[in-house]
């Protein structure tokens, strides 16, 4: 939040809103033990759509001078770029980015689409795993294909 511009009175009230936060999981069966929560935002905070922000504007601001051609809105992330070998780098550097804040690439959501595939056979990789790779998907309600139609999105 300092690098951002915040100051730093409201860098230490967001701190005391966070430090020794205690909460319980309720489900079907009753609730848990109170446990301490050492990671991640306050789910159902005003606040916490803010902080997600400063934090994924610094690590977008870290990442994209290595990957200028990635489109983001929240949490969904399109890295775009000329070969497989780029878009390898550019996914390990946001994997490292996020996993450095505590955050994580969601492998189930992760996949991959070529254009004017050259080398049908070729894969690209996250950690030595082999990505999903997809003929279209959405991205902000709009569906985008392989073979740069658009009829799936007219339908």
């Amino acid at each position: 939040m300092r690098k951002s511009g915040v100051t730093e009175k409201y860098v230490r009230v967001v701190q005391d809103m966070y430090e020794s936060s205690r909460t319980v999981v309720r489900c079907a069966v009753g609730e848990t033990e109170e446990f301490t929560v050492k990671v991640g935002l306050h789910q159902g905070s005003a606040l916490s759509p803010f902080l997600f922000a400063v934090v994924m504007d610094r690590l977008t601001d870290e990442v994209r001078k290595e990957s200028p051609w990635t489109m983001m809105f929240a949490d969904d992330i399109v890295i775009c770029s000329e070969n497989r070998e780029q878009v390898e780098e550019s996914l390990e550097r946001w994997r490292f980015a996020l996993e450095r804040r505590g955050m994580k690439v969601s492998r189930n959501k992760t996949e991959y689409l070529c254009v004017n595939d050259r080398d049908p056979s070729g894969t690209v990789r996250l950690q030595g795993e082999e990505v999903k790779k997809v003929q279209d998907f959405k991205y902000l309600g709009s569906t985008v294909q392989s073979n740069g139609e658009c009829g799936k999105e007219v339908k």
